[in-house]
């Protein structure tokens, strides 16, 4: 299933829960952009528009890091003594080769961190147990752990650490409905998925 066709039902579940909890206006909008995340997040386990969109560019990262690397290893021929240059050198050279590695799911790793260090910063739960989600989507394939009963059940923590932080009736619903919904999306029964989800992954690799 297309992002867009997630990112729509994920709106629709916000638009539902919002006429459900009669809010206002404002706790409308929330609700729908709060929705249209949820109907996407499970997608964070693939290199695609919405993990592309969260994280810098590899191309960014690498220019940065390979302009640091040449600024190091300047640095080093020309104010190093001895085994100190070389030292110098090779770090710079190290970080170059590295760099050019780099794939862009590791940069979502990276992002996932930076998440997971502000949300304990900032002391707020729900954003430093995303960036456990986001690392965690960055290292496994897709239609797995993000897309079974276990992705669900972390996703809920995390929804309701944010309904408390809002203080907003609605937002665990929201949440668990656009994710939810996600993976219904995704199963095997809609002619346009050529392969399901693996539900109950660790217990059974079956798809549905």
């Amino acid at each position: 299933m297309k992002g867009t066709t997630h990112a729509l039902i994920g709106t629709t579940t916000g638009l539902m829960t919002a006429s459900i909890y009669q809010t206002d206006l404002s706790s409308m909008s929330l609700l729908v952009a709060i929705g249209t995340v949820s109907g996407l997040i499970p997608d964070l386990d693939i290199d695609g528009k919405l993990s592309n969109r969260i994280t810098f560019s590899k191309k960014f990262l690498q220019i940065v890091s390979q302009s640091i690397a040449i600024f190091i290893i300047a640095y080093s021929l020309f104010t190093g003594i001895g085994m100190e240059k070389w030292i110098g050198v090779g770090a710079g050279i190290t970080i170059i080769i590295i760099s050019s590695l780099i794939r862009q799911r590791r940069m979502l790793t990276i992002t996932g961190i930076g998440v997971l260090v502000g949300g304990q910063s900032l002391e707020e739960n729900w954003i430093w147990l995303l960036g456990i989600y986001i690392i965690i989507a960055s290292f496994v394939s897709h239609r797995s752990y993000t897309h079974s009963i276990l992705g669900i059940i972390f996703f809920g923590v995390i929804a309701s650490s944010l309904e408390k932080s809002l203080v907003l009736d609605g937002v665990f619903v929201t949440c668990i409905l656009g994710y939810i919904s996600h993976l219904i999306a995704d199963m095997k029964v809609f002619p346009v998925n050529k392969r399901g989800i693996k539900l109950f992954l660790p217990f059974s690799r079956k798809q549905f």
